[in-house]
């Protein structure tokens, strides 16, 4: 089947295939129990595997185990911030695809340039929104791995 373009298409249950997010992983890093809980709580609807990190260091150490999919990342953290973490993820050719979506309660306009510096994706305010979380997650994770099918459709 193909399109207007004479792009082929493929049937409906094959372009599911490509963007089931079954089996995907997120981790999530917040040095915070109760929002860890919160957006774990938030996200079970998803068919995803979740992973937690209560700081930087832990998530570095959780992504050098297992890469993830996508990581929800707060910004203020002991030990080593979420900036720092995602400044790491993304000059780092081995995890600069990984999705990185910072949870932050700073609502300054330099927090979000330092944000952008260091390379996220896409931001969530504090307190998160459930669906606004549930919407990003899923449009994140199906680009992620659009691109990670089309890399290996075209040998990576």
């Amino acid at each position: 089947m193909s399109d207007d373009a004479g792009i082929d298409v493929g049937n409906e249950a094959e372009q599911d295939l490509v963007t089931d997010l079954s089996g995907s992983r997120i981790l999530l890093v917040d040095d915070n129990q109760q929002n860890l809980e919160l957006i774990q709580a938030y996200l079970e609807s998803l068919p995803v595997e979740i992973e937690t990190a209560r700081d930087g260091v832990e998530a570095i150490e959780a992504i050098e185990r297992e890469r993830p999919d996508l990581i929800l990342l707060d910004v203020m953290m002991p030990r080593m911030s979420g900036f720092e973490v995602c400044q790491k993820l993304k000059s780092n050719t081995e995890t600069r695809d990984i999705v990185v979506i910072m949870v932050t309660a700073l609502h300054e306009v330099a927090d979000y340039e330092r944000a952008v510096e260091s390379g996220t994706d896409d931001f969530l305010s504090k307190p998160v929104n459930k669906l606004e979380l549930l919407t990003r997650v899923r449009s994140l994770l199906r680009v992620a791995l659009l691109r990670r099918r089309l890399d290996q459709l075209m040998g990576d």
